[in-house]
């Protein structure tokens, strides 16, 4: 049993005092708001004032300063904070001042919602207020709110600890109104990227997130029953393959924000459900899919900061394009010294000892490519670069190069050290397709609990014929990151996943 503090005590009190005076904490009606904090502090001026001789507002009770029959309260709205001025003779007009005396001075509390109504006007001290005429309790509130001050612009006591920040984000929300200028730039990447591929006449579609088969990438899955069907179900890992369908079923271009859910390990750059934006184009290569990448990222940017330069930490990262094309094979000599190019696995199983790279036994050619440029090469790519070219063993979707024997045509953007996107020109082979899953399978068969699995309808599919098609995915959390400057991808997240909270 949950024990209350003092001070949820002192509001329960308060929640029953109210009502014995016949008002309801929790009013069930529409308020009728008619601006908010934001549009008045945008439109009102001494040559408009008369427009807002009526007007009526609702907000958070955040600060009070108590002059005794006048009271001076900071409110707080979804757009920023407004000051009102609250008289007891103008809310109470009769000779009852209950409203006043008891109500909003003994009843109301820190972190209360209320309405008001009344008429805007400049202090004496020039500040934009509200002279309230009407006052309404919209919600009580019965859990204190942590306390944070502001003097002359500066924060005291700002909540911090992240434990709090991501478990009570609706607390972090209220207390920390910064904190929402990331998630709103978060939607806004988001409908940046919606116009930019409308405008290429593409079509936003969904894809299902309970799959038969986790196919699309290599990562191990959630898995999941499903009862009426008598059948295990994955939570996707990918919808690569679902997308990839639509294009045979003939669609020129399609994109979708998916939830992806993969159960691996958690950092500060991963999250076991996290958001990816993939799209896939008929009769394109990844060459252009380069080049309309470099063009996107750099609307992006320009959107949200009016530049392509963005602050990240103590780095600032240029979005201009064109972007640096490095090939992976490049990437490995340049920063060890070794040219892997034709080496087999045992030999790269050896080069990740010299290295001092730990591998498992169940890592084929394509896994340890991989490790020795994660370990090695990837933290050093700080402003955009196409990583390009990869080993056809790292990659069983994509289509082989055109003209360099052993590679397919795949890049990863990596910016600020991580990888931001991922694309390929796609595998639109039938017969090759089929052989690299059963490579896929061999890797599985050897412990690799990463390895795809083969999708059967898949295939199928693709034997239907799949137009030359390029395709991209791109990590909308960690692009958050970058656009906003935050560490952690918790920041990003409205409700990170977290351990089971201990309950007293």
């Amino acid at each position: 049993m949950t024990t209350l503090s003092e001070q949820e005590i002192i509001r329960r009190n308060k929640l029953q005092e109210l009502e014995k005076l016949g008002i309801n904490p929790y009013p069930a009606e529409k308020y009728p708001v008619s601006i908010t904090a934001a549009k008045l502090r945008t439109l009102y001026s001494e040559e408009s004032k008369d427009q807002f001789q009526d007007i009526c507002l609702a907000g958070r009770i955040m600060h009070v300063r108590d002059m005794g029959k006048a009271c001076f309260v900071e409110m707080h709205d979804h757009t920023g904070k407004m000051q009102l001025y609250i008289r007891r003779d103008d809310i109470c007009t009769g000779e009852d001042k209950t409203l006043y005396d008891v109500v909003f001075k003994k009843l109301m509390d820190h972190g209360d919602i209320i309405g008001v109504k009344g008429y805007a006007f400049i202090t004496k001290t020039g500040e934009l207020s509200v002279h309230v005429k009407t006052l309404d309790l919209l919600a009580k509130s019965i859990r204190p709110l942590p306390v944070v001050r502001e003097k002359e612009g500066e924060i005291f006591d700002e909540v911090t600890d992240p434990e709090f920040k991501y478990r009570q984000r609706y607390v972090d929300l209220i207390v920390n109104p910064q904190v929402k200028d990331v998630f709103i730039k978060r939607t806004r990447i988001m409908q940046t990227i919606r116009d930019f591929y409308n405008d290429l006449g593409y079509l936003e579609v969904e894809t299902p997130i309970l799959q038969p088969i986790p196919g699309g990438a290599a990562a191990r899955p959630f898995k999941t029953h499903h009862n009426a069907l008598d059948m295990p179900l994955y939570l996707r890992i990918a919808n690569e393959l679902y997308l990839k369908r639509l294009i045979v079923g003939g669609f020129e271009g399609v994109y979708e924000f998916a939830k992806d859910f993969r159960n691996e390990g958690m950092d500060r750059t991963h999250n076991p459900e996290f958001t990816v934006m993939e799209m896939y184009a008929a009769y394109k290569d990844y060459e252009w899919m380069m080049d309309t990448t470099e063009t996107l990222l750099e609307k992006i940017a320009i959107a949200l900061h009016g530049t392509t330069e963005v602050t990240v930490g103590d780095r600032v990262i240029n979005f201009k394009a064109p972007f640096r094309r490095v090939s992976m094979y490049e990437a490995i000599l340049e920063h060890t010294g070794i040219d892997v190019t034709h080496m087999d696995e045992e030999q790269l199983r050896a080069t990740c000892n010299q290295l001092g790279i730990y591998v498992k036994p169940s890592m084929g050619k394509g896994k340890l490519i991989d490790e020795i440029f994660g370990e090695k090469c990837e933290h050093h790519y700080v402003q955009p670069t196409f990583i390009i070219d990869y080993p056809v063993e790292m990659s069983p979707l994509t289509k082989k190069h055109r003209s360099k024997e052993g590679l397919v045509e795949r890049f990863e953007l990596m910016v600020n050290g991580k990888e931001l996107a991922n694309a390929y020109s796609e595998l639109n082979d039938p017969i090759d397709q089929r052989a690299r899953f059963e490579d896929q399978v061999k890797l599985m068969e050897r412990g690799d609990d990463e390895a795809m699995y083969i999708d059967y309808d898949f295939l199928r599919a693709l034997e239907y014929g799949m137009p030359p098609t390029s395709g991209i995915g791109i990590g909308i959390d960690r692009l958050t990151m970058i656009m906003t400057n935050q560490p952690s991808i918790q920041d990003v997240l409205f409700f990170p996943q977290m351990k089971a909270e201990r309950t007293v």
